[in-house]
């Protein structure tokens, strides 16, 4: 049967999604004992109602359940807090909108599932079989019986359960979202002139960096109207600004020093010793490898040296000083080529009797796998193809160590009993199974002492303001970094694992200077100097934006109305420049060779067909100037033909009507994440 321990392993991060159903009133229990003293706090929004604390934990205490328990690093805990987040989501905003559009997965639908017979990406990957990977219906039954009689199991039971449902609903409103989609003539149309045609002309360019700007006035009045007209480009998520010091803790050259000598007398002891497995279990930089690696795929240097019965390092590789031995030699073939039979451990007695049936030659190997198997690989005759011999697990490499073509190996290993036959092998080649010795180079405890002083001395000689930060930033020759930080984020870009940083953040107001804050690798000291919870980003902070929008604009104008002609040649004559010539150019590059990347005027150039060249296009305001294009040639090749490209534009339509409704649906929702300040 599947063990509790063993089913969290196989959920790895899929659980981390299911939607939390647990202890509430436990949670609520602890209230008082958590500070709370009744007060329940808010940490976020869904579709106008509040997600409060006790509610996140409870579905966060499940996720972090399934994904294996509290040992979690700094990226796993965040994966947990966002995926709880998006569980909420779902049940707050998709589930009830399925429900009102009819969307249902009804008991026959669930049982196909369970079945197999309607693919499911919960169950296939919960029920997945260790050594195959396939859906494994036998484990679905064994873990409904256990559900029976023991209510964790029955617990873990509903949560899979109801993935599974949101699975299959969000399935088929995409179905729905891409049904709708469609390629349209003129979206064919298009793709087929970028696909197949390209173009050859000349043009006449005046650049708006040689109009003078005393040339053209931009009024603060010009300015504030635009910005009304516009307002909605510039919508923004609430942030704060952040300045930060960061002192980070590097090795010196005394400690790369101290570092090397230790690791070179810890590798005389390591070439020296008889026993690697008991000189692994006193020295905690050495180990013992349970796998096996070809020796061929070494550096040569190491293979050179192993080869030859020799220790191989210590050598600084990258960041450490790393050497190696061999524990163990083996001469085997570099892949194996095989099927074979997977029955549950409980079926000892069959194992046995096919095991013999197939050993004796009485019976057809890839029938029995196809009868007998559990594993879908089955219904193939059990193949698995070539397998490297570097990628066995240890039960299986010691099995398979001495076998050739036509052996027959039975293995027990975890909840399977497998019955290999071999079809074929490679060349035999060495491998080794390695011992290593690994010393990092890192900081000693004094260099993380005296990074921690100055960082300290920083802190207190910054408190008080934003200028008493920059002061002592000045006076200890440190260099600060400015960074906005969004409503919801948990790092703060370009600071690794940055959550307390951010944390501090959140609560601070101008001018706050915080003490140490300890990261991973170094010390921060931060300061803020800006908050912005406008929904709108303010018209000051655009305005020079703004500016050169308005500026290039006028400029064009002044530009259009002296780049005019009935030829090329005139153009040129009126505007002051000359004629110049482009060719290869194609609408799907975004680059026209002599032009550079000027959308609008590629744009133009592709409206051009066979029978209208020749012909003054109208001025065309570019990116970086106006210009005037004639297109004197257009050549077409079957590059794509009418089908191809509809089969590309719907596959390209459906993907993103199914990226843009689920962003449709979270925007009307309109989510405010604050889980930042707890989890």
């Amino acid at each position: 049967m599947i063990s509790l321990n063993t089913l969290r392993t196989q959920f790895g991060v899929l659980l981390s999604v299911i939607i939390g159903g647990a202890l509430l009133a436990f949670i609520l229990s602890l209230k008082t004992e958590m500070g709370f003293s009744g007060n329940d706090p808010e940490v976020g929004e869904i579709d106008g109602e509040e997600v409060l604390y006790s509610e996140f934990l409870a579905a966060y205490d499940d996720v972090k359940t399934q994904m294996g328990g509290d040992s979690f690093d700094y990226d796993q805990s965040a994966q947990a807090v966002a995926n709880t987040w998006q569980s909420l989501v779902a049940d707050r905003v998709f589930v009830p909108n399925f429900e009102n559009l009819g969307i249902v997965v009804s008991e026959a639908e669930r049982k196909a599932m369970l079945q197999g017979e309607i693919p499911s990406g919960v169950y296939g990957s919960v029920f997945a079989d260790p050594r195959t990977g396939t859906y494994n219906v036998a484990a679905v039954a064994e873990f409904l019986a256990q559900a029976e009689s023991n209510p964790q199991v029955q617990h873990i039971w509903t949560l899979i359960d109801k993935q599974a449902r949101l699975e299959r609903a969000m399935n088929k409103y995409m179905d729905l979202v891409r049904g709708g989609a469609y390629a349209n003539t003129l979206t064919l149309n298009k793709g087929l002139v970028a696909a197949n045609n390209t173009y050859k002309g000349r043009f006449v360019a005046c650049k708006y960096n040689k109009v003078a700007d005393s040339l053209v006035v931009v009024s603060k009045g010009d300015i504030k109207k635009y910005y009304k007209a516009h307002k909605s480009q510039y919508k923004q998520t609430p942030y704060r600004t952040v300045n930060y010091a960061l002192f980070e803790i590097e090795p010196t050259d005394e400690d790369k020093k101290a570092i090397e000598e230790e690791a070179k007398k810890a590798g005389a002891e390591f070439a020296r010793v008889k026993d690697l497995k008991v000189f692994s279990r006193e020295n905690r930089h050495a180990s013992v490898a349970s796998t096996f690696v070809a020796a061929k795929s070494l550096d040569t240097d190491e293979a050179k040296a192993l080869n030859a019965g020799r220790t191989y390092g210590p050598e600084l590789k990258g960041e450490e000083w790393y050497a190696s031995r061999v524990a163990e030699s083996r001469n085997v073939p570099d892949s194996l080529d095989l099927q074979h039979i997977v029955l549950s451990y409980v079926d000892g007695e069959l194992a046995d009797s096919l095991y013999n049936v197939v050993r004796s030659g009485k019976g057809d190997f890839a029938e029995l796998a196809a009868k007998h198997s559990i594993a879908e690989t089955g219904a193939d005759g059990g193949k698995l193809g070539k397998v490297a011999y570097s990628t066995l697990a240890p039960e299986f490499a010691d099995a398979l160590k001495s076998a050739r073509r036509g052996a027959v190996v039975k293995v027990a290993y975890g909840n399977a009993i497998q019955i290999f036959k071999v079809l074929g092998t490679g060349n035999v080649q060495k491998h080794y199974r390695l011992a290593t010795l690994t010393y990092p180079v890192e900081a000693s405890q004094a260099t993380q002492r005296a990074v921690h002083t100055d960082a300290s001395r920083f802190s207190v000689a910054a408190q008080g303001s934003v200028e008493k930060f920059e002061e002592a930033a000045a006076a200890q020759s440190v260099l600060p970094t400015s960074m906005n930080v969004e409503q919801g984020s948990r790092d703060i870009p370009g600071l690794a694992n940055s959550l307390e940083v951010v944390r501090w953040a959140n609560e601070a107001k101008v001018g706050d200077v915080s003490d140490i804050i300890k990261l991973e690798d170094g010390y921060v000291v931060a300061v803020v100097t800006a908050i912005d919870d406008s929904e709108y980003k303010s018209l000051e902070s655009v305005s020079t934006q703004i500016k050169r929008t308005l500026l290039r604009q006028k400029k064009f104008a002044l530009l259009k109305e002296k780049m005019q002609g009935a030829t090329l040649e005139e153009v040129a004559e009126n505007a002051g420049s000359k004629v110049e010539s482009f060719e290869d150019a194609k609408s799907s590059a975004y680059y026209i060779q002599g032009l550079g990347v000027e959308p609008r005027v590629l744009g133009a150039i592709a409206s051009v067909t066979a029978e209208n060249t020749g012909s003054l296009l109208p001025v065309i305001e570019g990116a970086s100037g106006a210009y005037v294009v004639v297109v004197d040639e257009v050549a077409t090749e079957e590059a794509q033909t009418l089908d191809a490209e509809r089969v590309k534009a719907q596959a390209e339509a459906e993907a993103m009507a199914s990226r843009r409704a689920i962003w449709a649906v979270q925007e009307q929702a309109d989510v405010k994440d604050l889980t930042v300040g707890y989890f």
